[in-house]
């Protein structure tokens, strides 16, 4: 078998294993909404690569057997990217694109949600409702009484999903999106700084908000510390990019949740 033939199938069969288990978590709709748009995130970082001449492979999906049904999908790249400005696209691309998708994933989902009565007793999976999340709700909902939830429909539950992976991917550490990011904009010395003051952040939030905080700081200790250069370290990002930069951080800032999901025994 070639190798061409055994990647196909490996990205294939992971494909349709994520499909599976996202399916067996929240059902079809939801299964398709969540990965069209971890594929669009996906896509937009590739064809960033295929724009600058870099090696990367295809998305990569990663099954899972959690609320979510996956744990996202990446692309692995495989050459040097020629400068920062390169870095930089790659990196903010798929964030964009992702939230390009999630967005109206949220607004089309929150139609088709009905809001009913708090519930009261019984076993309860709340989700932390980030700004941006909110001001939707606001937007198409008006006022939620206090005595009264939104209960999810799939798409709008694959949409909250999208702000919850766009927020950690943003995250300004190692070769994260964000990352790759403020590399570009402020070069290795300041990046490999803010990597270590984000890893003790991560910790910190670890032991006040999740505990999913301080496995995903370990994570960035271990696995996206170190960040590689580009061929060319020097010339600066632009002005454009950079505005575009701090604009996409004030996104992860809207799309960020200190506690993403919290598991609650209601009494009753």
């Amino acid at each position: 078998m070639s190798p061409a033939i055994k990647k196909w199938l490996l990205h294939s069969g992971l494909f349709v294993l994520t499909f599976f288990t996202a399916t067996l978590f929240q059902g079809p709709v939801y299964a398709v909404a969540i990965m069209t748009i971890l594929l669009a995130h996906e896509l937009g970082h590739f064809f960033a690569c295929r724009r600058y001449a870099v090696p990367a492979t295809f998305p990569i999906f990663i099954p899972m057997l959690n609320i979510l049904g996956t744990l996202g999908a990446v692309i692995a790249i495989k050459g040097q990217i020629p400068h920062r400005k390169g870095l930089f696209d790659i990196g903010v691309a798929g964030p964009l694109v992702g939230l390009f998708f999630g967005i109206p994933a949220i607004f089309l989902g929150l139609l088709f949600s009905d809001v009913i009565p708090t519930p009261t007793n019984g076993p309860q999976i709340l989700l932390g409702e980030p700004l941006l999340f909110q001001a939707i709700v606001w937007i198409v909902k008006g006022p939620i009484p206090e005595n009264m939830s939104v209960f999810l429909h799939p798409l709008a539950f694959a949409g909250w999903a999208s702000l919850l992976v766009t927020s950690i991917n943003l995250i300004p550490a190692g070769q994260l999106d964000g990352g790759h990011m403020v590399y570009a904009m402020f070069g290795p010395r300041k990046a490999r700084l803010l990597s270590w003051l984000m890893i003790f952040i991560l910790l910190i939030m670890g032991f006040l908000f999740h505990k999913m905080w301080l496995l995903f700081s370990l994570l960035v200790f271990f696995l996206a510390r170190k960040h590689p250069s580009p061929m060319d370290d020097q010339t600066p990002l632009d002005h454009r990019r950079f505005q575009l930069g701090l604009f996409t951080y004030l996104l992860m800032i809207l799309c960020f949740s200190p506690i993403p999901l919290e598991f609650k025994n209601l009494g009753g």
